[in-house]
């Protein structure tokens, strides 16, 4: 585990923060299929006081269970858009950290690049996990994109402009359909994976619902743990 910065920041050095992070991650195309792959989600306790994580480690491509941990944190960083990672990543780092397995593979309840300054939660933890990370969020932060097709395994790209003062477009994410006729997941690279590997995980993990197995136990784990937080 990377120790990459401090959490005590101001809401103007963690922009500056985001931006300095977002040079640091990689595209790299995996060597090969991921055998452990960990799946990480996040709940706040019902006073909104305090905030769970849950991580579910999986066998692929079986979806054995192998372990899992969970952590609670004081919440210490106001709601803030486009600074989530700074309210949830230092808990989500506290439950990997009770892993005995390594995984392969996380997979993120949010954002890799597909985020205004090219770091989001995914992104934010890729870094400090120098592993394979991919981002799996339930909709749109940013971006704009053409409806996928109706069939499982239709995707489209998901672009937005380079900077505030460009007219290119880059290509951040992809809106892909993990079931025919279900609203799509919104995937994007989190770290050290291209996003050919991020679409091709998440679609061999989703095998009977619309959320992949990684994301979808540890949104059930972080929803049983709510209730007694």
């Amino acid at each position: 585990m990377k120790k990459l910065h401090s959490w005590n920041l101001s809401y103007s050095q963690a922009r500056e923060c985001q931006r300095g992070l977002a040079s640091k991650v990689r595209f790299t195309s995996l060597k090969k299929p991921p055998e452990l792959i960990a799946g990480i989600d996040c709940a706040f306790s019902k006073d909104g006081k305090k905030i769970i994580a849950a991580v579910v480690v999986l066998k692929m491509p079986d979806f054995g269970l192998i372990e899992t941990t969970s952590a609670v944190r004081k919440v210490t960083f106001p709601y803030i858009p486009g600074l989530l990672s700074f309210r949830e990543a230092p808990v989500c780092i506290a439950a990997v950290e009770k892993l005995k397995s390594k995984p392969d593979v996380f997979m993120i309840d949010g954002q890799g690049i597909a985020h205004r300054r090219r770091l989001g939660l995914a992104a934010h933890l890729g870094l400090f996990f120098d592993k394979p990370t991919i981002g799996c969020a339930k909709s749109r932060l940013i971006g704009i994109y053409e409806e996928p097709g109706l069939q499982k395994g239709a995707h489209a790209l998901l672009m937005d402009k380079k900077d505030t003062l460009s007219t290119q477009y880059e290509i951040i994410g992809a809106v892909l359909r993990t079931r025919t006729n279900v609203k799509p997941v919104f995937v994007s690279v989190g770290n050290k994976c291209l996003l050919k590997d991020a679409i091709e995980i998440t679609l061999a993990c989703a095998v009977k619902y619309r959320l992949p197995e990684p994301t979808r136990l540890a949104h059930q784990l972080v929803s049983e743990l709510k209730l007694n937080t």
